[in-house]
């Protein structure tokens, strides 16, 4: 997804994210439900900028998944105490259980599919301690993004700069968002396209893959950074098949 940006990605993100005050309030909301948290998984951990200020600011100890490899060798650089393989959000397995699982940045978008939010709902439940707590930040729902939408970032460093433009289309229930890049440096300009696909989803439709995959769900709004939250703590297993 970012094969061809994963070196750029933190120029162009902190600048547009405070990653620090969305580290915060997601160690708030965990140890509002576990204060005696200790370690977190964190799925589609991109760089591990969330993952960096949870552990230097907040005590945890955090590893991650992702499924490019760009990014997960700058949040290893980043996270040496803490384990991070390439691995996709649908079908992981790490053989380890964690207090708590998050999915920040909209990831689960990424899924495209409702069948695919259960898998990887049901990849975090089996991650997670019978206690522990899953948190996950939604993309938008259907309607709430408007087609043909642009935006433009900017970033610079002491010899680059980079413009990145970006057009959204909404197809059926799916956002596609192309991205333009031009990078100047001293060895002259590039330009490069990518292409995104995030799926769109109700909460309702949300909340019912929550349940789907074992949980019982609760809505944050607005979240770390303005599009909510899903808080969810795993179903008692006699629980779990009774619902849809």
């Amino acid at each position: 997804m970012f094969s061809e940006s994963g070196d750029l990605y933190d120029r162009i993100y902190t600048a547009m994210k405070d990653y620090a005050a969305e580290a915060a309030a997601v160690a708030q909301v965990i140890r509002a439900h576990l204060p005696d948290a200790r370690d977190v998984l964190d799925v589609a951990c991109g760089t591990g900028e969330h993952a960096r200020h949870l552990t230097a600011a907040h005590a945890f100890r955090v590893d991650g998944v992702d499924v490019d490899p760009v990014l997960v060798n700058q949040a290893l650089g980043k996270n040496t105490g803490g384990r991070f393989v390439v691995r996709n959000m649908v079908d992981f397995d790490l053989a380890s259980r964690y207090d708590a699982v998050i999915c920040m940045f909209s990831s689960i978008g990424y899924a495209v599919t409702l069948d695919r939010v259960v898998a990887a709902l049901v990849c975090m439940r089996r991650h997670l301690r019978p206690t522990g707590v899953v948190l996950v930040e939604p993309w938008f729902e259907p309607g709430a993004l408007q087609n043909g939408y642009v935006t433009l970032q900017t970033a610079e460093a002491a010899t680059t700069k980079i413009a990145r433009v970006s057009r959204n289309e909404i197809v059926d229930r799916v956002s596609r968002l192309q991205f333009e890049y031009l990078v100047a440096d001293s060895s002259g300009i590039r330009h490069f396209v990518e292409r995104h696909e995030l799926g769109l989803f109700t909460r309702a439709e949300m909340e019912s893959a929550f349940r789907q995959a074992g949980f019982r769900v609760s809505f944050d709004e607005p979240g770390p950074s303005g599009r909510g939250l899903y808080i969810a703590r795993p179903e008692p297993p006699s629980q779990v098949a009774s619902h849809d």
